[in-house]
């Protein structure tokens, strides 16, 4: 993989302002206590918390391994998600490919000269395909938390459920550090299964010329116990706190650009296309 890194570090001041321009405040976002998704958004993690297991991400990770699902590119694989709505998200009611676009939007709009990360901001929820593959969503969506170890506090709904999931019975799975060993490296650890696993792969089988920043972004976004909620730090590598602050960074991006003010997607084609010829052009294995 080619490394291409970008001019300047994580920014520590330019973030999104979220509320200014759309009247609502980033504490109202990743609202689960109320609003008229929550029973919605609780039911796909009950069900999420129940199934993913050690056993399950391992079945997942070799079905998919293969990448011999299908052959697209990464337009027609992004016109796909106009079909997805997460039902994991408290903040979107709208088909994900808008999503693509305002993160990508937001992104290039504050670094404007990184244009691989513009490509991220278009990449990150490529994964949640699956959903129209025959997978239910609590095995494509929301947040990912490492099987085989003990669930953190910082896991959402991780008080209430867990309790049918068979991996919390298990002496060899329920201890801090699980089937792993002290800082042994979030690339070792088995993440619950999701778009968010998938869609690195497929970035790693074809060989996308982006950054490891990018792969990191991609792989671990949806990690908030970590980047968010500070927990599973224990089995982290010097690489994984690293890149830490880039995944935040892109974080800014990928939450507080969710608005209902869509993006006018035929006129930012022909700039996204650009940069698919750039980084992972052609029809690829999915």
């Amino acid at each position: 993989m080619k490394v291409v890194r970008g001019d300047a570090e994580p920014s520590e001041v330019c973030q999104p302002e979220a509320g200014a321009e759309h009247g609502k405040l980033k504490t109202d976002y990743r609202n689960y206590t109320a609003g008229p998704l929550l029973d919605r958004v609780y039911n796909t993690y009950l069900l999420m918390h129940t199934h993913q297991t050690v056993d399950f991400v391992r079945k997942k990770n070799a079905e998919y391994g293969a990448f011999a699902q299908r052959r697209m590119s990464i337009m027609e694989a992004l016109e796909l998600l106009d079909k997805v709505v997460d039902e994991s998200d408290p903040d979107v009611d709208f088909p994900n490919s808008y999503h693509a676009y305002q993160t990508a939007e937001g992104i290039r709009q504050a670094h404007p000269d990184q244009d691989w990360f513009h490509l991220v901001g278009l990449l990150h929820d490529l994964g949640k395909i699956l959903a129209l593959a025959g997978e239910p969503q609590w095995a494509v969506v929301g947040d990912t938390f490492p099987v085989g170890c003990r669930v953190q506090d910082s896991v959402i709904f991780s008080s209430s459920t867990f309790h049918d999931n068979p991996d919390t019975k298990s002496p060899q799975y329920n201890t801090q550090y699980g089937i792993y060993q002290p800082h042994c490296g979030l690339a070792n650890v088995l993440m619950s299964w999701g778009h968010d696993e998938y869609m690195y792969k497929v970035m790693k089988f074809n060989n996308f010329t982006l950054p490891q920043e990018a792969f990191y972004m991609i792989r671990f976004h949806s990690f908030y116990p970590w980047h968010t909620g500070g927990d599973y730090m224990h089995l982290c590598s010097s690489e994984d706190l690293h890149m830490l602050p880039w995944v935040k960074e892109f974080n800014k991006f990928d939450l507080y650009t969710k608005c209902k003010d869509l993006p006018d997607v035929l006129e930012l084609k022909p700039y996204y296309q650009a940069l698919i010829d750039k980084y992972c052009p052609g029809q690829l294995c999915w």
